[in-house]
């Protein structure tokens, strides 16, 4: 389809994108030094205005595919903006600019050989949800079951394809500073999973072997895949009833059920990881639904991992480590998993000590506040204070997702603002079942 046929399509030429792209990064930019040197002279002002903020989201919502995914992870961090600027950023999270329906319509007979009218019993016109690579619509089968059906936006392809060459272009440059910045294994392997979220067949397979690694824990829902109605670029799947964790927030949740989907986050995060070494690595809020039985519903799964059993054993270790004082060889233990450690032992020893410290509060204590959690920040400033030492300790590139994933929990938790014994989960993790091979379609990736 041209371009020019659905305004609502996100533009795919590399030049266009690029050039609306540049512009917001000069605002973004100025903004930003004019407040940093407000801050610098005692005054209390927000990094982002909420006029930028409306720009960042309108332009990453029309461009749709990296630019805005980057945008959603960016919209997380609960301590770049104040409460009333995340509102706004959270639109990333599960609205864009709708595509037309005449467009929606061509897509899914293109696709599946007939149009929505044939294949459903009903299909709404108006989109649920419209995120960064597709968009979301009800429907129902001819049983009069409730599906929703996720079509693809044409072009995204293309447009994915030329940010992530956009952006390689300035991850290159940065990497000729020395290998210590060198970002090109990470930036390669974050683009690989990219290109894999616009298969929506690979997708299918990976929410059934997601649903399999969760089966074992009753307070984790995954829908189930419509097959017959499914193909690359559309994706039909049970349809899940309930607010989206942002929405769920909105309604002023009460302590208990606050601390009960908090628990719930760490299960959708560590227990895959545990029974089935899969990881899920898009952890926005619009992809958590809290269901009327009070179990939590987990969606999108383009960016599922599969591991293999060493890195499991390794985290194993680590978690019951911290959650018991007990202390182990971190570089070791490190160096085990992949990671490259420039450092004497006992210097390495001391600056991983002191991350695992300030990252794992949580597994430390009997009583975590997470309304007043500042594990981000702090771990933040100790690495800006020794950046010299962080930039002597490189993960595996293929540790990405994984790394995403925990940073994305503990912004949800943060977000939630539970407070309780968060050590007490611990042995419910660790009592999980392990899956066999064959059932957990592990991969050769490790951490």
């Amino acid at each position: 389809m041209a371009e020019h046929d659905d305004n609502s399509l996100p533009p795919t030429s590399r030049f266009h994108r690029f050039r609306k792209l540049a512009g917001l990064t000069a605002q973004l930019g100025s903004e930003a030094l004019g407040q940093g040197v407000r801050r610098f002279a005692g005054k209390d002002v927000e990094l982002l205005s909420r006029e930028t903020a409306e720009k960042l989201v309108a332009t990453l919502g029309d461009l749709k595919g990296a630019a805005m995914k980057f945008g959603q992870i960016a919209s997380m961090d609960p301590d770049l903006v104040s409460p009333e600027l995340r509102v706004v950023l959270s639109r990333l999270q599960n609205q864009a600019p709708p595509m037309s329906y005449a467009t929606v319509a061509k897509v899914v007979e293109a696709e599946l050989q007939a149009p929505p009218e044939q294949l459903f019993a009903t299909f709404d016109q108006e989109p649920m949800a419209a995120a960064s690579l597709g968009q979301v619509h009800r429907a129902t089968l001819s049983n009069g079951r409730k599906v929703v059906v996720k079509v693809q936006y044409p072009g995204v392809d293309r447009g994915l394809k030329g940010d992530l060459e956009n952006l390689g272009g300035v991850v290159k440059a940065l990497s000729f500073t020395g290998k210590t910045l060198d970002g090109t294994a990470y930036f390669r392997e974050l683009s690989e999973q990219l290109i894999h979220e616009l298969d929506y067949v690979r997708e299918a397979q990976r929410v059934q072997a997601f649903a399999s690694a969760v089966a074992p824990i009753e307070a984790l829902v995954v829908p189930e895949v419509i097959p017959e109605r499914s193909a690359q670029k559309v994706l039909t799947l049970e349809y899940l009833e309930g607010p989206t964790l942002q929405q769920w927030l909105q309604t002023e949740p009460d302590a208990a059920a606050r601390l009960r989907v908090s628990r719930q986050l760490v299960l959708a995060t560590f227990g895959p990881f545990f029974t089935a070494r899969q990881v899920h690595g898009d952890p926005h809020p619009g992809n958590y639904l809290v269901l009327p039985d009070g179990r939590l519903g987990v969606l999108d799964f383009g960016s599922v991992r599969a591991f293999p059993p060493e890195p499991v054993e390794l985290v194993r270790k680590l978690v019951v480590a911290l959650s018991s004082g007990t202390s182990l060889d971190l570089v070791a233990l490190a160096r085990a998993a992949g990671f490259t450690v420039d450092m004497p032992q006992d210097e390495g020893q001391a600056f991983l000590a002191r991350l695992a410290e300030l990252s794992t509060r949580p597994l430390q204590v009997d009583h975590y506040d997470f309304a007043q959690d500042q594990m981000a920040k702090d771990t933040r400033d100790f690495m800006a204070r020794n950046v010299g030492r962080a930039l002597k300790v490189r993960p595996p590139a293929d540790s990405i997702f994984f790394f995403r994933a925990l940073g994305g929990l503990g912004q949800n938790l943060k977000s939630v603002g539970a407070s309780g014994n968060f050590q007490s989960i611990v042995p419910e993790l660790l009592a999980l079942p392990e899956l066999s091979p064959s059932s957990s379609r592990t991969s050769e990736t490790s951490i």
